[in-house]
C-alpha cells in the first residue's frame, strides 16, 4: 500500500506546495506529468520520485474517487482512481487557461495578497521616523544621492474582456558620468524564485522564464533641469514644490497625490540621507497618513507601515525603522470594480525600492 501511495503522489501534476491559481502556472515538471497523464494514464502512475498526494476539492483527506476506505479497489477501481487524478490535472490546466484567456466574466486574479500588519506590533508615528532620518543625515558616513533606481514592482494589468493579471518586474537604471544611462528590466518574482512568471510583453499575456529580459537598453547622454529628472532639494518646502512640478500641477498635493509623486521620485533617484530626511519630514506632515504597526515587505525586509484611504484605494507606505527611508508603497482596492473583474482587497500595485 505504501508503495502504491508513493506512486500516486509522484503522479500528482499539481501538488499542494506547487504554484497556485493566483500566483502563476504549473511548473515545468507538473506540465510534463500532466502531459504524460493525459496521453496514457497508466504511464503517469509508474514510479516517479517526489511529489505529494493529490486531493480533489471537497473530498476528505484520503478519500479520492475510486478509492475505498480500507484500500485501493482492485482492477477497474484503480483505473477510476487514475482518471480521478487526470480530472484533477485537467481542472488545474483549465484554470490556467481561464487566467490567460478568460471567459466573458472572469474571476479577479490578484497576486500578491495585501501586506498584513503584525498583530500586537506598536505603531511608530511618522514624526519619530523623521527624527530618525534627520539623525542619519547628520552622520559622517550618510548615504549620498545617486541618479538612477533599483526597484521590484508588481502591477495589476487589466483589459476589456480578459481577467486581470499581476506582472512582476525588476528594473535597474544606472547613469554614467557622461549623462548616458542604461536600463535593464527583467520579469521575475523573488517570492517564487525559478518559477515562470506572467508577462504582457508584446501586448498579450504569456509565460516567460524567471529572469527573462524585457528590456536592456543604453541611452545617449541627456540632461534636464525639470523634475523629476533634476536633483531633488534637501528642504521639505522646496521638495513639496518640486513634487508638484513633477506632477504638472500648481495646486497643493493631496496625500494620495503626494505618495504617487514620491513613487515617481524614487523611480528616478536613489535618495541620499539628506534628501531622504526632507522627504520623511514632508510625509510626516501629510494629512490622513496614519501609523498602523510593523510589516514584512515582499523582499523580506521589516518595516513600519502607514496607511491612507481615499476613493476606494488604500495606500500603504512602508518605512525602514533603522534609517527612516522609504522601502515600499502598496495600493489596494477597498471596493470592487466588476467592469474590470477586480474585487475588494486586490493589490493594484506594489513597489519595493532598493539601494
Amino acid at each position: 500500500m505504501a508503495d502504491e501511495l508513493e506512486l500516486l503522489r509522484s503522479a500528482d501534476p499539481a501538488p499542494p506546495d506547487g504554484p497556485h491559481f493566483g500566483d502563476g502556472p504549473l511548473d515545468h515538471n507538473a506540465e510534463r506529468r500532466l502531459e504524460q497523464l493525459l496521453r496514457d494514464p497508466g504511464d503517469g502512475l509508474r514510479g516517479r520520485p517526489g511529489g505529494r498526494s493529490g486531493l480533489l476539492p471537497g473530498h476528505p483527506r484520503g478519500l479520492l474517487p475510486g478509492r475505498h476506505r480500507h484500500g485501493l479497489l482492485p482492477g477497474p477501481g484503480r483505473l477510476r482512481l487514475a482518471w480521478g487524478l487526470v480530472a484533477t490535472a485537467v481542472v488545474a490546466a483549465l484554470t490556467l487557461t481561464l487566467v490567460l484567456s478568460g471567459p466573458s466574466t472572469p474571476p479577479a486574479v490578484a497576486a500578491p495578497r495585501p501586506l498584513v500588519v503584525e498583530t500586537g506590533s506598536t505603531p511608530v508615528p511618522l514624526h519619530r521616523m523623521a527624527e530618525l532620518a534627520s539623525a542619519v543625515a547628520g552622520s559622517d558616513d550618510a548615504p549620498r544621492l545617486r541618479k538612477g533606481t533599483h526597484v521590484q514592482s508588481w502591477s495589476l494589468g487589466m483589459s476589456d474582456g480578459k481577467p486581470p493579471i499581476t506582472l512582476p518586474e525588476e528594473r535597474i537604471v544606472r547613469w554614467r558620468a557622461d549623462d548616458s544611462h542604461t536600463e535593464l528590466v527583467v520579469a521575475t518574482d523573488p517570492r517564487h524564485p525559478g518559477r515562470p512568471v506572467l508577462s504582457d510583453e508584446g501586448g498579450e499575456p504569456h509565460l516567460v522564464d524567471d529572469g527573462h529580459v524585457l528590456l536592456d537598453q543604453t541611452y545617449p547622454p541627456s540632461w534636464s533641469d525639470a523634475p523629476p529628472k533634476s536633483p531633488p532639494p534637501r528642504d521639505p518646502a522646496r521638495l513639496r514644490a518640486y513634487l508638484m512640478e513633477a506632477q504638472y500641477t500648481d495646486t497643493p498635493l493631496t496625500t494620495p497625490e503626494l505618495l504617487d509623486a514620491m513613487a515617481t521620485l524614487l523611480d528616478n533617484w536613489t535618495l541620499g540621507a539628506r534628501e531622504n530626511a526632507a522627504l520623511t519630514r514632508l510625509l510626516a506632515g501629510a494629512e490622513g497618513l496614519r501609523p498602523v504597526g510593523r510589516v514584512t515587505d515582499r523582499l523580506g525586509r521589516r518595516g513600519q507601515a502607514y496607511v491612507n484611504d481615499s476613493r476606494g484605494v488604500r495606500r500603504m507606505l512602508i518605512m525602514d525603522p533603522a534609517a527612516g527611508a522609504v522601502l515600499g508603497l502598496e495600493s489596494t482596492l477597498t471596493r470592487p470594480d466588476p467592469e474590470y473583474g477586480v474585487e475588494e482587497g486586490d493589490v493594484m500595485s506594489y513597489s519595493a525600492w532598493m539601494r
